[in-house]
């Protein structure tokens, strides 16, 4: 069985894909926010 060292493995894909992430939900959470004013002020 192999050695682990805590902190030693590399995680920038991971990081990436998790800024990725957020940064998609937050656009996408603004994007349903903006829809819905336009929907009340054209009602």
């Amino acid at each position: 069985m192999a050695e682990h060292k805590h902190g030693s493995m590399d995680i920038t894909v991971q990081e990436e894909t998790f800024n990725g992430f957020i940064t998609m939900v937050t656009r996408g959470a603004i994007a349903v926010v903006i829809f819905l004013v336009f929907l009340a002020l054209i009602n």
